[in-house]
């Protein structure tokens, strides 16, 4: 598989896990469901989701509250 080692294929589950992590935080402190950080593995997708975030209006702040 790809050529990779035990150690390699751990740090990229580690890695991968962080960025997941890292945009279900931000997708909930958005207002949003968290779960749709799973739209960020999806090629294609995850740059339509980037555009999403970046330029809807965020429930979270909709009532001049955030967390």
């Amino acid at each position: 598989m790809l050529g990779l080692g035990v150690i390699e294929l751990l740090v990229l589950a580690i890695a991968a896990l962080a960025v997941l992590w890292s945009f279900y935080r931000i997708f909930a402190k958005a207002g949003y469901s968290g779960w749709l950080c799973l739209a960020m593995v999806a090629p294609g997708l995850n740059l339509i989701m980037l555009l999403f975030l970046a330029f809807s209006d965020w429930p979270a702040l909709r009532g001049g509250t955030h967390r």
